[in-house]
């Protein structure tokens, strides 16, 4: 049992909550619930997490106070619930370090698919096969067998799971235009949702870690009418 991933749901609604700690139970899941902000934190101080599933509008502390809060003391990764028309917290969710998040209403099968794509990509790759390559760029270093990131000082970069799988995506199509669609398939294994700013968000957040200047990104360059290209050499080894 204790080898199950790790929920945390955090939503002030008990019925969601209950649903979500059976659905996600009978999935395959150990899953402990919050009610609110202090609860959450409370949960977090005391145990291991490997994901939190985190809603925004809750009574006092709200969802975004908490996403922030937990990214001063982790990268576990974050999936947020908004409102349908709340666009702007959706992107200020992913400006503070949320990995995704699915609007309300929303269908539990769908929170599952974002669930597993997560997991799967932010899990430390125990059986992947020793061969599994690291990449060099500028004398950055970016390894997915750690999903550790190492800048020309040799000091490890803290990415969030959602960063740290676009600076891979790229990394392994260098020089090459990729698309903001391509991006989300690519690093969240789904479709981009009407007015989707999820990537722009997070790619955002990654230009300020690893460029020099990242109103001017040297790097990651925008192609007008095209998306984003890794501009550099890459050696995987």
């Amino acid at each position: 049992m204790s080898n199950l991933p790790h929920l945390l749901v955090v939503d002030d609604d008990r019925e969601i909550r209950d649903l979500l700690k059976r659905f996600l139970a009978k999935h395959g899941f150990r899953v402990t619930v919050a009610e609110d902000g202090p609860s959450c934190m409370e949960a977090v101080e005391a145990g291991h997490f490997d994901l939190v599933v985190l809603d925004v509008m809750m009574p006092g502390e709200d969802g975004l106070s908490v996403c922030r809060r937990l990214r001063t003391r982790s990268a576990v990764p974050i999936i947020m619930l908004t409102a349908v028309a709340e666009e702007t917290d959706r992107i200020v969710g992913l400006e503070i370090g949320a990995d995704d998040y699915l609007p309300k209403p929303f269908n539990p099968r769908e929170l599952l698919a974002r669930i597993r794509a997560i997991l799967r990509r932010s899990e430390p790759l125990r059986e992947a096969p020793v061969t599994q390559e690291q990449f060099h760029f500028q004398d950055w270093t970016l390894d997915p067998r750690s999903r550790l990131l190492t800048d020309p000082d040799g000091v490890a970069v803290e990415l969030t799971s959602g960063e740290f799988d676009l600076l891979v995506a790229f990394a392994k199509r260098p020089n090459r235009v990729l698309s903001r669609d391509q991006l989300l398939d690519i690093t969240k294994g789904r479709e981009a949702m009407p007015f989707d700013r999820s990537i722009d968000v997070q790619l955002s957040r990654l230009r300020k870690k690893i460029e020099v200047d990242h109103k001017a990104p040297q790097l990651i360059k925008t192609v007008r009418g095209g998306g984003y290209m890794f501009a550099t050499e890459v050696i995987s080894q």
